[in-house]
């Protein structure tokens, strides 16, 4: 099961997205002959004002088909796509959609409130909101002056 992480502090690479890619298409190619496919959903990871927001694509899965933990500083989505037993009968001419069980691992930069996250999942798209801890929160500091 591949194990991709999101690194939100490296330095900016031209080359990562592409390096990741081939990555990924190594992955998948090399599982094809082992029989089980290997996928990985694609992600977004945002910051709002007081929320760290990750979305991921899961089309053809269920809410209680994925499982979502935070372990430490991580946030870690698991689950597996089932292929339809009556599509392995079929001649295919083509078959390009990935089955198999997934894993993604993304790092919380920051601490946050994991009593408050919050998961949606509509239309084949996984929504978890972490809300920051009150320490991650950006704050204005007065300053007095002396006299």
């Amino acid at each position: 099961m591949a194990l991709i992480r999101w690194r939100p502090r490296e330095g900016f690479n031209p080359f990562a997205e592409l390096q990741e890619e081939v990555n990924r298409l190594f992955d998948v190619s090399s599982s094809r002959s082992g029989g089980e496919l290997v996928w990985a959903p694609s992600l977004d990871v945002y910051e709002e004002k007081d929320n760290l927001v990750v979305k991921a694509d899961l089309p053809g899965l269920k809410e209680d088909e994925v499982d979502i933990s935070i372990q430490g500083d991580t946030l870690v989505l698991r689950g597996e796509r089932k292929q339809e037993s009556e599509a392995k009968e079929r001649g295919f001419y083509r078959c390009e959609r990935v089955y198999g069980s997934f894993q993604r691992a993304v790092t919380i930069p920051y601490p946050v409130d994991s009593g408050k996250a919050k998961a949606t999942f509509k239309n084949g798209v996984l929504e978890v909101r972490l809300p920051k801890a009150e320490e991650a929160k950006q704050r204005k500091i007065r300053i007095e002056a002396e006299k």
